[in-house]
């Protein structure tokens, strides 16, 4: 079975229904939810779903996903291996110049074998990743 990691655009886009990505994610989604897919992401992935929904209505819906996560070890919290290899690929400048933390979700992924992310996010394309929506 494959494992798709939940990134954040993909997260608050399912979240938000004002979100303009909201009908492609939620879409997604169900089918996921539909296939049974099991799920991944990282503590840094939280931490900025968490900042983006501080004073949102979907404020629960982030600290639901993390219990749940937390429950099914589904929550990775990157190592310092992980951590200086973003940091990296980040002064490099890989992946069309993506953020820190999809950097550290990229090194992530690939050391679990991950191929697939629950986003639109054009980095987790440009860093050879397959997104759902």
């Amino acid at each position: 079975m494959s494992v798709v990691f939940l990134d954040t655009v993909g997260l608050i886009a399912q979240w938000d229904t004002g979100d303009q990505w909201h009908g492609l994610a939620e879409a997604a989604y169900q089918r996921m939810v539909a296939q049974r897919t099991s799920v991944l992401t990282t503590t840094f992935i939280l931490l900025e779903c968490g900042n983006t929904a501080a004073r949102r209505t979907f404020r629960s819906d982030v600290c639901a996903l993390r219990q749940t996560l937390e429950l099914r070890n589904e929550l990775i919290v990157p190592n310092e291996e992980d951590w200086n290899e973003a940091w990296a690929a980040y002064e490099r400048g890989e992946a069309a110049q993506a953020g820190i933390v999809d950097h550290v979700s990229f090194v992530v992924m690939r050391r679990l074998g991950i191929t697939e992310a629950f986003t639109n996010d054009k980095h987790f394309q440009a860093a050879g990743f397959n997104t759902l929506f």
